[in-house]
């Protein structure tokens, strides 16, 4: 960033989305496949009767699911996740070995048809317009304050720099950023919702609330959290919310 701003001065932001850009997207398509083996180890899913109903499901659901890998997820926790990455030809879900120890197959069916109900219905896509959008609007406000001197006397210098102005416009940008926080969790918390009704529909509603339940056992989950807290801090829906929307379907 500090390499653009010197080049092209008040154009550094552009250069800068276009590369941040650039690095979310790869990470979102390669990150299972070249980060996480670095640090866990990812096996395609064994042939039994868990890959036949996969695959039974994803058939039915007209979703073509060709990468269904386990991770090792235990080497480390006993939290149990389940979760959909890449795009196009990229994607794969990844279910962890304590997801597979916990659940019955038809709970992990509906695990599944959760994940499957993310992809069908964009949300994966529109996260990522929704964040590349975030970063475009920080960088070019950025670029609207980084020349004023007044960022760096803020903090006690008596001459400008980039450098400072950066600090200064992170503190004065926190607020905002905050907001925009709780309109991303918002935004998630729905599509948690959308990807449940998906799941009901097409698989089984009773299955991914038992799946639920027991993945709120293991976790810890506090089953009765303020709504203000869930506001402001929650990406999830509680559990009981959850479980109260499906039973509307």
């Amino acid at each position: 960033m500090i390499w653009f701003y010197q080049v092209t001065q008040g154009y550094f932001w552009i250069y800068t989305w276009l590369l941040i850009s650039g690095f979310m997207i790869f990470m979102v398509m390669f990150y299972s496949s070249l980060i996480v083996p670095l640090f866990n180890k990812q096996t395609p899913l064994e042939q039994g009767e868990l890959r036949d109903a996969i695959e039974a499901f994803s058939s039915q659901a007209g979703f073509q699911l060709d990468n269904v890998f386990v991770i090792d997820g235990s080497r480390r926790s006993t939290k149990a996740n389940a979760y959909f990455a890449g795009l196009g030809a990229k994607k794969r879900i990844v279910l962890y070995d304590t997801l597979i120890k916990d659940l019955e197959v038809g709970e992990l069916v509906a695990v599944l048809a959760h994940e499957i109900g993310h992809y069908k219905k964009k949300h994966a896509r529109k996260g990522i317009a929704v964040a590349l959008c975030q970063a475009g609007i920080m960088l070019f406000i950025l670029s609207l304050f980084i020349a004023n001197p007044l960022l760096s006397v803020a903090l006690g210098a008596h001459i400008h720099s980039f450098h400072l102005a950066l600090i200064s416009f992170a503190l004065l940008y926190s607020p905002l950023s905050t907001v925009m926080g709780l309109a991303m969790n918002s935004l998630s918390r729905r599509n948690e919702y959308e990807a449940d009704r998906f799941a009901a529909r097409h698989s089984s509603a009773t299955a991914l609330g038992s799946a639920l339940k027991k993945l709120s056992v293991n976790n810890l989950s506090n089953l009765t959290p303020h709504p203000a807290y869930v506001f402001f801090n929650y990406s999830h829906p509680p559990l009981l919310q959850r479980l109260r929307a499906m039973a509307t379907i």
